[in-house]
């Protein structure tokens, strides 16, 4: 289930970081552009006040020139706190809180202001105590920025590198796949002669030339499967009764009879219901489970059962059995390539199982949860005639 949503959903997620990257990008850019404007502006009209008071030729031009420029000082937001030779506050400007200069808090404040930035002395003015620009907000949220910006770009890098090893297993399958069906070819040539001859004998064993025959049938429908991996799924109308029915006749005659008996029952009111599909990918997906089922029972006796049904717009169609179940520790990673409890499994029966059901058919398929034993579920959309 996790790869197929990295399949699906991976191109928008790619495009989603993308944009969120770059208007990250261009909030960061944008950011920085309005504080260099705005210290532009600042200073710009601190030169112009100070030019103004030297040059002014109006009597108190120059006080006058002066006390605008302390008002835009102050506009800059800096906290500051003027105190004399005695520690005593004489002027204070931009205070997180509202007091007179001879509150306690002003001169604590002025102490903290100097663990922040060493304080100026001036011999006229006394000792500058200030805070940092209000700008150095804007540049952490700036640094806040470029660090989702890596954040987002390593993602990127993530979920490209996860699609494009999805996209290489996908294509190691269907090139392992195809290849064995085409190794497969000669033996079946071959076959398909030996049975001709035992035919021809005048006395042939009673029923080997039809048991051949079966086999070599069953050995040109497996590899009518594998060529069939990596193409356009077929869209044929497939009565999931009849399919149920079908790979039951085909596994019960080989079913232990004598010793550790396992039973297969099929639940199914006709031969319906109807999707559509492609009939031998979804035999193949359905003969995967039943046989899962039956490695579960070896060395004991059970039943598997497979039912269809309808669920509102879906048919459905149920493997169960009364055997151990499954461990709690591989439930989640089940269906992953890989993955079986078998000696000597390969553990892709189920992986190709789920791939068949919901990628060829848009299906789903899942293990349920059971008090004895393990229930898979195959639902797929059913087809409605117009």
């Amino acid at each position: 289930m996790r790869s197929k949503r990295v399949r699906r959903y991976a191109p928008a997620l790619v495009i989603g970081l993308v944009v969120i990257l770059a208007g990250l990008s261009g909030a960061s850019g944008l950011i920085i552009a309005r504080h260099f404007q705005s210290d532009a502006t600042a200073v710009s009209r601190l030169f112009a006040g100070v030019f103004a008071g030297l040059n002014s030729s109006r009597p108190g031009g120059e006080a006058e020139a002066l006390l605008r420029l302390g008002e835009q000082v102050r506009a800059q937001g800096i906290p500051l706190v003027v105190t004399d030779g005695t520690g005593r506050v004489t002027a204070a400007a931009n205070l997180p809180f509202d007091a007179p200069l001879d509150d306690p808090r002003v001169s604590a404040y002025a102490a903290r202001l100097d663990e922040a930035n060493p304080p100026i002395s001036d011999e006229m003015v006394g000792t500058v105590h200030y805070g940092p620009l209000p700008a150095k907000r804007q540049l952490t949220l700036i640094s806040v920025f470029q660090a989702l910006t890596v954040l987002l770009m390593l993602s990127v890098g993530f979920v490209a590198y996860r699609t494009a090893m999805a996209a290489q297993r996908d294509r190691l399958w269907v090139a392992m796949a195809r290849e064995a069906a085409h190794q497969m070819g000669t033996p079946l040539t071959s076959l398909q002669g030996w049975i001709e001859a035992v035919r021809s004998r005048p006395a042939p064993p009673p029923g080997l030339a039809d048991y051949l025959a079966a086999d070599a049938e069953r050995l040109e429908r497996v590899a009518q499967r594998f060529e069939r991996i990596g193409n356009v799924t077929r869209r044929d109308p497939i009565g999931l009764g009849a399919l149920a029915d079908r790979v039951a006749a085909y596994f019960r005659p080989r079913l232990p009879r004598h010793a550790n008996t396992i039973t297969l029952v099929v639940e199914s009111s006709g031969a319906g219901p109807v999707v559509l599909g492609d009939p031998i990918l979804l035999e193949w997906a359905l003969e995967s489970l039943v046989r899962n089922a039956i490695d579960a029972l070896k060395g004991q006796s059970g039943t598997i059962t497979l039912s269809t049904g309808v669920d509102g717009l879906n048919a459905i169609l149920r493997v169960q059995d009364d055997g151990p179940g499954v461990a709690r520790e591989i439930r989640r990673t089940l269906f992953d390539p890989g993955i079986t409890t078998k000696s000597g499994g390969w553990g892709v029966g189920l992986a190709l199982a789920r791939r068949v059901v919901e990628d060829g058919h848009a299906g789903e398929l899942a293990l349920e949860t059971t008090e004895r034993g393990a229930s898979f579920l195959i639902r797929i959309p059913m087809h409605v005639q117009s």
